[in-house]
């Protein structure tokens, strides 16, 4: 059995160090326990852990653990195991979303944890074995009608992703229409990373090479007459990424004195 590498994103300490005494007597080793957003990103930077134990309910962070694992997957690909005391449809609904290897659910039985562990690894490498690569790919299949069909969408053909509440619309070169999925923009934002794709806010990721005029609010692509509003306080940030050519300066008239 090969010896994983494991975050644990615990707020409640008292728990944490319970599953990291559990995994390492198992042979695993913690390389981490996080409390938050930014000590889990910072942490799987510096020491890329093979697999994330989660726990959704983080009473002392602002974002909860699907947050953090939304913002963890645009990161790294790795499986993620969540634990959480709760089993409301809608928190589970949540965490579909982020197609975790394992669901747990409190109290568990710490015995039975690097079992479960070990089984979540290994399942998700074989589904990985023999697929193709969402990240790498040029097309992505994305599940409609409850997931009981896929579409395909081609990234180069992605004018622009805007999120709506817990669907995220895109809109395509060749489409007057737009498509709308059941999944949130963190999540589907992870499979488009290539420098052409820029995060203008975090309800909006554009295709850069379909851009062909910026305001300071508002910008327009190729193909569609109406513009997209963006935050103004973005505008800096957006122009950075573009080759803007800027206005050169006025010269002044010299000065001629004649003798």
């Amino acid at each position: 059995m090969k010896s994983l590498n494991i975050l644990i994103i615990e707020d409640e300490l008292v728990t944490a160090h319970d599953i990291r005494e559990t995994l390492e007597k198992a042979g695993h080793h913690v390389t981490d326990i996080a409390r938050n957003l930014t000590a889990a990103l910072t942490s799987a930077r510096i020491n890329p852990p093979d697999l994330a134990l989660i726990d959704i309910h983080l009473e002392h962070s602002t974002d909860d653990g699907i947050d953090i694992a939304q913002r963890l997957l645009t990161q790294h690909t790795l499986p993620i195991i969540f634990l959480t005391g709760h089993s409301e449809q809608p928190t589970i609904s949540r965490a579909q979303q982020m197609r975790p290897a394992a669901y747990l659910l409190k109290p568990f039985r710490h015995k039975e944890l690097a079992i479960q562990v070990e089984l979540a690894y290994y399942n998700y490498q074989a589904t990985q074995v023999n697929s193709v690569d969402p990240f790498l790919s040029d097309s992505l299949y994305l599940p409609v009608d409850q997931g009981k069909g896929y579409v395909k969408i081609k990234k180069s053909e992605v004018l622009y992703l805007q999120a709506d509440r817990a669907y995220v619309e895109i809109y395509l070169i060749h489409e007057e229409q737009k498509q709308v999925f059941s999944m949130n923009l963190g999540y589907i934002a992870q499979f488009f990373t290539s420098a052409n794709f820029f995060s203008l806010s975090r309800s909006l990721l554009v295709n850069l090479d379909f851009v062909e005029r910026v305001d300071k609010n508002q910008f327009y692509v190729q193909g569609r007459k109406l513009p997209v509003p963006f935050p103004e306080n973005n505008h800096k940030q957006f122009l950075q990424r573009l080759a803007i050519v800027k206005t050169p300066p006025k010269r002044e008239n010299p000065i001629i004195k004649f003798s």
